[in-house]
């Protein structure tokens, strides 16, 4: 806005945090602890410690993938879950 339209004591400082979504390591952070909890799971509960580290490194990849593309992809997946398809062919 120019200053010209500016009117004293109608400006809110808007902070940064309010805004951006919370990622943990550039994936929402719901995803990251569920990916990391499956993880964990495979590599410490079953030993199989070559698959859960690829399953980390991949689960977390297309999580940031999706973050970079749309910062709320699982909201909109689960409301595209939820909603059933309007055209049933």
């Amino acid at each position: 806005m120019s200053k010209a339209t500016d009117l004293p004591g109608f400006e809110v400082p808007l902070h940064r945090s309010l805004t951006e979504p919370i990622l943990l390591g550039g994936a929402p952070r719901t995803v990251a602890i569920a990916n990391g909890t499956l993880a964990a799971a495979v590599g410490l509960g079953l030993q199989l410690w070559i698959p859960g580290v690829v399953l980390w490194i991949v689960g977390h990849s297309l999580a940031v993938w999706g973050a970079r593309v749309d910062p709320q992809f699982m909201q909109v997946f689960a409301r595209h879950i939820k909603h059933r398809p309007l055209l049933d062919v």
